[in-house]
């Protein structure tokens, strides 16, 4: 049996890449602050870390990889408080876990750090593999800058370290679909902004397949791009949308609107990136879902 210790784990992403791993008889091992809140199984443990008594390098066997998923979300007004949890909760658990490693008898053999492809700045022209060079031009590129940085220390350790650039991620159980679609239900779904920008979008079980790929691929390092090999529009998420929800695409929703509706947040909807899978693809990853109709099928119906 592999031991596998993660951040994060039981978020949105975390909770399906857990489920998958144990199913193949992987141990989970779960950092978190409530351990004694939490009930484990045969195949789960929770380790209690980042309290004044936790030691967690005492409780945890010899682990083969470790997963870095934890950071506060990215939903929410972005005040300058908001901002500051986004950046600080990333980097506080990042150079906590670093400094655990540090401290293993056997150091892991991968190292997998979640970012996301705001690391290459926006552009309705350009595209995006995991060779583009990142663009510190927002706030977003500037946090997962800092971010993929810090994670580099595990390298330095002897580590093999990959990067999962993350683009929007759809499921049932989290993630940002439900805001996406919601106004769909009511009838009020269309165009978004201008409807041109991009849409790097995967589905969550390929997320989850994606990351078990390169833990267990020892010729896998560096960036890897976690988004479908099909981006879509806006414009083209919203009329899919309505296809399968059998809804209308009618209302538009201003860039206007939504500035002052979510302030600077609102890049995340009116601005994006035409990210390619290269590292996946080039591996012979297979996508379950790598065609935007297909995934929404599987979500919404």
């Amino acid at each position: 049996m592999k031991n596998l210790l993660i951040t994060g784990g039981t978020g949105f992403i975390g909770r399906h890449l857990t489920e998958i791993l144990v199913k193949d008889g992987w141990h989970v091992y779960i950092l978190t602050r409530s351990a004694d809140k939490k009930r484990g199984s045969d195949s789960i443990t929770f380790v209690n870390w980042l309290n004044a008594d936790a030691a967690p390098e005492k409780q945890l066997p010899d682990i083969h990889a470790v997963v870095n998923l934890a950071g506060e979300s990215i939903n929410g007004r972005w005040t300058k408080g908001k901002k500051k949890a986004i950046l600080e909760s990333r980097m506080t658990v990042t150079k906590e876990l670093i400094s655990l490693a540090e401290k293993m008898r056997l150091k892991p053999e991968v190292w997998v750090n979640a970012s996301a492809v705001g690391f290459y700045g926006t552009s309705q022209t350009d595209s995006f593999t995991e060779r583009s060079p990142g663009r510190d031009e927002d706030f977003l590129a500037h946090v997962t800058a800092l971010w993929e940085g810090e994670a580099t220390k595990a390298a330095q350790l002897g580590i093999r370290l990959v990067i999962t650039r993350f683009g929007v991620v759809l499921g049932r159980d989290g993630g940002a679909l439900k805001q996406m679609t919601a106004p769909y239900y009511y009838y009020a779904g269309g165009r978004v902004g201008s409807g041109n920008q991009w849409l790097s979008w995967i589905h969550v079980e390929d997320v989850a397949r994606l990351l078990k790929f390169v833990i267990e691929n020892n010729d896998i390092e560096g960036p890897v791009n976690a988004t479908s090999p099909h981006p879509v529009t806006m414009d083209e998420f919203g009329k899919e949308t309505a296809r399968v929800l059998n809804k209308p695409h009618w209302l538009p929703a201003p860039a206007i609107a939504l500035k002052l509706l979510l302030g600077e947040m609102s890049m995340l909807v009116l601005k994006g990136q035409h990210v390619i899978p290269e590292q996946a693809i080039d591996h012979g990853f297979s996508f379950t879902y790598q065609r935007l109709p297909e995934a929404l099928r599987d979500l919404l119906q």
